[in-house]
C-alpha cells in the first residue's frame, strides 16, 4: 500500500500548467483525471520504465480523497493485482505521469479549449463507442 506519490521532475511544471489552462480546479483533480485517462487507454505500463520521482508530491488522502477503493479498483481490474500488491504505488505514479505527458500533447494540439469542453468531447467520444 502507498502513503504518498511524487510526479517525475517534468510533470511537476506539467500538472501547474494544466491546472491554469483547463480550469478544473486544484492541481490534485488535474492528477485524478491524469491517471484514469492513462488507465482508459488500455495500455499496460512496464514497472521498468517508471520516470524520476522529482515531481509533485501527492499522499493518498489528497490524490484520491475518499474514492481511493474506486481509483485503486480500477488499476486492480486493469493490471490483475490484488489489492496490497508491492508495487500498486508504482503503477499510481507511472500511470499519473503517463496521463499528464497525454493530456499534455492533446491540450497542447488545441489551444482554446477550456476543461468543460476537452471532457465534455472525451465522455462524448466514450458514449459512442457503446
Amino acid at each position: 500500500m502507498f502513503t504518498q506519490i511524487k510526479t517525475s521532475k517534468e510533470n511537476k511544471e506539467v500538472v501547474a500548467l494544466l491546472t491554469r489552462k483547463l480550469g478544473l480546479g486544484t492541481e490534485n483533480v488535474i492528477a485524478r483525471i491524469a491517471y484514469t485517462y492513462s488507465l482508459s487507454q488500455d495500455k499496460k505500463l512496464d514497472l521498468n520504465d517508471i520516470k524520476d520521482a522529482g515531481g509533485k508530491e501527492y499522499s493518498k488522502s489528497v490524490l484520491f480523497g475518499e474514492y481511493y477503493d474506486i481509483y485503486l479498483g480500477l488499476l486492480c481490474v486493469h493490471y490483475g493485482l490484488y489489492k496490497t500488491d508491492k508495487d500498486i504505488g508504482r503503477y499510481i505514479k507511472m500511470h499519473i505521469d503517463e496521463g499528464l505527458q497525454l493530456l499534455n500533447e492533446e491540450v497542447n494540439e488545441r489551444s482554446n479549449i477550456d476543461g468543460f469542453d476537452f471532457l465534455s468531447e472525451k465522455i462524448n467520444l466514450s458514449l459512442n463507442l457503446i
